[in-house]
């Protein structure tokens, strides 16, 4: 789905550690446990098939009122004499069941269908249900001016018909719709057939394909153009698919008919070759609400939609990402959309370069940056309560932070490893035309990567927000030539975790020349020291914006104006440190020196150093296993001068 007019109960307990502000996950459900939960069920609908007279819908005063006729298959997964759906008494009126189905009770959004007998697992049963749609707008069934469609993300699909309208049912579906000769109607599948009988056309779509309930669809219009054209598999040619195209007279459909095979050829290299029956598009009226709404294989547009390359590209994509595999879970709703707006720029590089990608990438994360909500990409209550469509399609966290996550994980795989893994989650037919959760992603990348990526999904897709980078960097002359350059880098976010990442330098010198550092930022702060026989002259962290998600400031310390000949306190090494660390200082000449430990609110917690040292650089170990975890201070004193570095002690 595409915003508009652009592309776009268990919580996790976070608790602060060591003072530092950086959170983790504590001892609440796993995502993993609260998916499968919402995914159980006891009942799996095999197909859904719907009668619907919609005949007196095109003309004025354009009611919304049909009569409709449902066949619901399915199999039985837990002993059951009832069935519960999704119908919405605010729209549905039911009028009798029928088959197994002996009585009903409706009430709110629930229609209880008792069965004739007890089933046991295993066994399918059908069940009929005759039903009405009230004259009421819902957002999901519309009606005007000549236009009727559906239109039903998250859970707009029990409007109009009797359903499970979670994401992780996905059946067939087999759609016979009465409507006037004048009309041109499309819908999800292959037409199996029209039948024109006077100044009434009846007709007949069917999908052998598996779909979730919000991305089934009827679309229509009187006086509608189609044009068909097909796509050729590349690896064989002479198999063919259908495209359909549905248009007003004044439409200009050159652009997506020009581009339709290359992006289908394109997506089907990257990700395995395009899997449905048919690829359909329309473009509705100003009452559609998105830009564009990934229905299986018929796409549905904004009005002018069919001028918008991005939008095109961006629903297209769906057909592999959210259509032949759709999120298990709300919870999992960015390997939708953070995967469709990703594949839309991956688009853009295919066709305009890296530059352009990497521009609209950096705009993508520029919006989140100022957007950002504070809440992580997955959060585990949507999977069992699905949130107001504004919070679950969130343009800076569900679009845009899904698809610079995504830029992420392909920086720190690399484009070999990132994209084999993606074809292969793509491709994996314990997914295919089914569903998968977030910790099936992590899986496959990491399987096919030959790495565990649960550290980068922890960090990027669990925890909230971005890391804060307050970066120093420095400098020393170390005479005949050389010279040292000390980098440090510290996290200041105070509301989410640590991230830890590859992470690129760059040293210019004076010269003109430079040099890419990578080094991996994983503890926090973190000092690096680097020796070159140039001078330098700046230092630059992530130059090319490798970690979108992110604020830094990089400054020059003052150590880049000291020389051999004055008072200098290093940072302490390691730091963090559990059992010792190393403090090194400089004496310019012969001086009293004095080291102090406290801790953060200044309390000397340990007996001083306080010795007359030489000339020259000095070195003194501090024990940490007697320290409690937390921040600490060290502070040399010699004189006027005084400094002070921050040291962390961790279990």
């Amino acid at each position: 789905m595409a915003a508009k007019l652009s592309v776009r109960f268990f919580r996790l307990i976070l608790s602060a550690i060591l003072g530092t502000g950086f959170i983790t996950a504590s001892a609440a459900p796993s995502p993993l446990d609260t998916a499968h939960y919402a995914m159980k069920h006891t009942y799996d609908v095999l197909d859904y098939k719907l009668s619907l007279d919609f005949w007196s819908n095109y003309t004025a005063p354009f009611p919304r009122t049909f009569s409709a006729k449902e066949v619901i298959t399915f199999r039985v997964d837990s002993i059951l004499n009832h069935i519960l759906l999704n119908a919405a008494d605010t729209s549905i009126i039911i009028d009798s069941v029928s088959m197994a189905g002996v009585s009903f009770q409706h009430h709110q959004d629930t229609l209880r269908v008792n069965l004739n007998h007890s089933y046991n697992p295993g066994e399918t049963v059908k069940v009929r249900i005759s039903y009405r749609h009230k004259d009421v707008t819902d957002h999901a069934f519309y009606v005007s001016s000549g236009f009727v469609f559906t239109d039903c993300p998250p859970e707009g699909a029990r409007h109009w018909f009797p359903c499970w309208d979670r994401p992780s049912d996905k059946a067939t579906t087999d759609i016979m719709v009465k409507v006037p000769s004048s009309v041109r109607l499309g819908s999800t599948g292959r037409l199996s057939d029209s039948t024109v009988i006077g100044d009434t056309i009846r007709y007949h779509w069917i999908s052998t394909d598996p779909v979730s309930t919000y991305i089934i669809t009827i679309t229509s219009k009187t006086g509608w153009q189609v044009s068909k054209k097909y796509w050729h598999h590349p690896l064989a040619f002479s198999d063919s698919i259908p495209v359909l195209f549905y248009y007003k007279p004044t439409e200009n459909i050159t652009l997506i008919r020009n581009i339709i095979d290359s992006v289908t050829n394109f997506y089907s290299a990257k990700f395995g070759e395009y899997h449905f029956e048919k690829i359909g598009f329309a473009t509705l009226n100003g009452a559609f609400q998105w830009g564009g709404m990934e229905n299986q294989t018929m796409v549905n547009l904004m009005q002018g939609g069919y001028s918008q390359e991005d939008v095109i590209v961006h629903e297209h994509s769906h057909q592999w990402f959210g259509d032949l595999i759709t999120c298990g879970t709300w919870a999992d709703v960015w390997l939708n959309e953070g995967f469709a707006t990703y594949c839309q720029e991956l688009w853009v590089e295919h066709t305009k370069g890296y530059a352009s990608y990497k521009n609209l990438m950096n705009g993508l994360a520029n919006q989140y940056l100022a957007e950002n909500t504070g809440w992580p990409l997955y959060q585990p209550a949507w999977a069992i309560n699905t949130p107001p469509a504004g919070q679950l399609y969130n343009t800076a966290i569900t679009y845009n932070k899904g698809a610079c996550v995504l830029f992420q994980l392909r920086y720190i795989l690399g484009d070999s490893l990132f994209f084999a893994a993606m074809k292969s989650y793509a491709t994996d037919t314990g997914f295919m035309f089914k569903n998968a959760i977030t910790q099936d992603f992590t899986a496959k990348m990491s399987q096919v990567s030959g790495q565990d990526l649960n550290w980068f999904f922890n960090e990027w897709v669990y925890a909230p927000n971005h890391p804060v980078y307050n970066n120093v960097y420095e400098w020393d002359d170390l005479g005949s030539g050389n010279w040292k350059v000390r980098f440090t880098i510290e996290q200041v976010q105070t509301n989410t975790v640590f991230f830890r990442m590859p992470v690129e330098i760059k040293v210019t010198f004076t010269d003109g020349s430079d040099t890419l550092i990578n080094i991996t930022n994983d503890t926090n702060p973190q000092l690096f020291e680097f020796l070159f026989n140039k001078r330098p002259s700046s230092v630059i962290f992530d130059p090319d914006r490798k970690i979108l998600l992110k604020q830094a400031t990089t400054i020059v310390g003052i150590g880049s104006k000291k020389k051999a000949d004055e008072f200098r306190l290093f940072q302490n090494e390691p730091n963090p440190f559990y059992s010792a660390t190393m403090i090194r200082y400089q004496v310019p000449a012969e001086a009293l020196v004095v080291i102090t430990i406290s801790d953060d609110s200044g309390r000397i917690i340990s007996e001083p150093l306080n010795r007359i040292e030489d000339k020259g650089i000095h070195e003194v170990t501090i024990p940490g296993k007697s320290l409690t975890p937390g921040i600490y201070l060290c502070t040399m004193q010699s004189g006027t001068f005084r400094e002070t570095k921050r040291m962390v002690v961790v279990k």
